[in-house]
Parts: C-alpha cells; sequence; structure tokens
C-alpha cells in the first residue's frame, strides 16, 4: 500500500517553482489598458477625421469646404488662440451656461427635495412637470426675447429651462432612496429640519444631484450654441455664425474643436465628483 504522505508531497509545488505574478503587476496592466483604449480611440476619430478631409479636398464641388478638415482646423486653432478670439468666445459662453446652471441647481434642488419628500406634492405637480419638460427648450426663445431687455439674460434663461428637469428629477430619485427610519431615528434624537437637510438629505442625494448637473450641462452647453446664433456677438456659438457667414471654414472646425474640447473637460470634472461623492467605492 502506498503512503499517502508520498503522493502528498509529490503533488506539492517544487522549492524552485516561480511565484504568481505580484499584485501590482496586474494593476500596471491594467492601467496600460486603461491609457491604450482611449488612445485607440482618438487615434481612430483623428483618422475618420482625415479621411473626410481629404475626402472633401478631392472633390471639386467640396474643396471650399476642405478647411474642415484636421490640418486646417489644428492652424487656424493656433492663430485664434494667440490673437485671443476663443478665449474671449469661450469666457462668454462659459459665464452663459455657469449662471444658467446655477439658476437650475437653486430652482431646481429644493424642487427636487419637495418632489421626493411630498407624496401630494408628487401627484400634483409631476403631470405640469412632464409637460413643460418634454417643450424643446429651444421653443422658449421668442417668450424669453420678450421678457428679458438683454440677448444675455435671454440666454441664461433658455440654458437653466434647458437644465433645471435634470436636476429636479435626479434629486427626487436620491430622496426616494433614503431610508425612511433615518428620519425616524434622527428625530428621536431631536434633530431639527435644518439638520434634517444637511446632515441626512443634501449627503444622501450628493451623487443624483450631481449626475443631474453632469445631465443637465450636456442639455445646456446643446442648447448654448443654437442660442448664440441670434442677437449677441460674443460667444462661441457666435463665432461659429460668424465663421460660417464668412466662408472661414478652418476657423468653425476649429470652433467645433474647442467647443468639444471645453465640453468633455466640464463633463469629466462631473465625473469625477460623482466618483468622489459616491457611497459605492470600488473594491
Amino acid at each position: 500500500m502506498s503512503n499517502p504522505a508520498v503522493h502528498l508531497a509529490a503533488q506539492q509545488e517544487p522549492v524552485g517553482a516561480p511565484l504568481p505574478p505580484p499584485v501590482f503587476a496586474a494593476k500596471a496592466k491594467s492601467n496600460a489598458s486603461d491609457i491604450m483604449y482611449p488612445v485607440v480611440g482618438v487615434a481612430v476619430l483623428l483618422g475618420l477625421w482625415w479621411l473626410g478631409g481629404n475626402i472633401l479636398y478631392v472633390n471639386p464641388s467640396t474643396r471650399s469646404f476642405a478647411g474642415l478638415g484636421p490640418g486646417p482646423t489644428f492652424g487656424a486653432l493656433w492663430d485664434l488662440l494667440r490673437d485671443g478670439t476663443i478665449r474671449h468666445a469661450a469666457a462668454s459662453s462659459l459665464y452663459r451656461v455657469g449662471i444658467g446652471l446655477c439658476w437650475a441647481a437653486g430652482l431646481g434642488l429644493p424642487v427636487g427635495i419637495l418632489f421626493g419628500l411630498s407624496k401630494g406634492f408628487r401627484k400634483a405637480s409631476n403631470g405640469p412637470f412632464q409637460f413643460l419638460r418634454m417643450i424643446s427648450p429651444l421653443s422658449w426663445e421668442p417668450i424669453a426675447v420678450l421678457a428679458f431687455a438683454a440677448w444675455d439674460q435671454a440666454i441664461i434663461f433658455l440654458v437653466a429651462m434647458a437644465s433645471v428637469w435634470s436636476v429636479v428629477y435626479a434629486t427626487a430619485n436620491g430622496v426616494s432612496k433614503i431610508e425612511p427610519t433615518w428620519f425616524k431615528i434622527a428625530r428621536n434624537l431631536g434633530a431639527r429640519p435644518s439638520h434634517m437637510l444637511t446632515k441626512i438629505i443634501l449627503p444622501a442625494v450628493a451623487q443624483d444631484m450631481l449626475t443631474g448637473m453632469r445631465f443637465a450641462l450636456g442639455v445646456a452647453w446643446i442648447v448654448l450654441v443654437p442660442a448664440e446664433f441670434l442677437g449677441v456677438t460674443s460667444g462661441l456659438g457666435y463665432a461659429i455664425e460668424d465663421s460660417r457667414e464668412t466662408l472661414q471654414y478652418s476657423h468653425l472646425g476649429a470652433m467645433v474643436f474647442v467647443i468639444g474640447v471645453i465640453g468633455f473637460s466640464i463633463d469629466s470634472t462631473f465625473a469625477w465628483l460623482i466618483r468622489r461623492y459616491s457611497w459605492v467605492r470600488d473594491r
């Protein structure tokens, strides 16, 4: 009869067997893939852009639009950066979007909290809110022109109308997920309404509110450009319209590129804030 200890020793790895790869190697591989995939995606996008520019150039009927290709666009981008055109246009647009989002947050946050807490208010307001939410924000443009003395104010109103609903419903969704026993425990401990708001509601809805602000930003950034086509003499939308009317397509392409870069940067900032204030942590 064979000795079980001999079989056990035979199954064990020899002393000189290589150890499994260290944890940092797996992390390094993961970090490399995190960098590689975005780089590949950007490279594909640039390749398609270059191909589109070449197609425009080789076709005599569309050669005048070849300035939209990456080469002329980046050349014009450098010129517009040096003369301050992009800086002034971006400052005007960011001001309008920033004030509009502040109004959306200032109105949407309390309304969203009330919408999530009060069943009666939710039943009474959900229908009107959904009706107003489904109206295109640009449909309010004639009313905004009549209601406000300056175009800046009208554009801020349009941005706020476009973005407030994302804040309202995202905040209400966060409030609806709060455990009701938290409020009971807080009341038993003598918490006042201000404590309920600052210690329970706002921390609990921070992630949902920031998610709503992120969606609101996307809608506001889209609405801003066509809103700036008329009535104003500054901003990224005005710069695009001016480039189109003067047939400076390389400048138009540069402004479109700037809009994408700024929008992507702000969206990435909100994405970081959402991860920062998320209750869920990666393991």
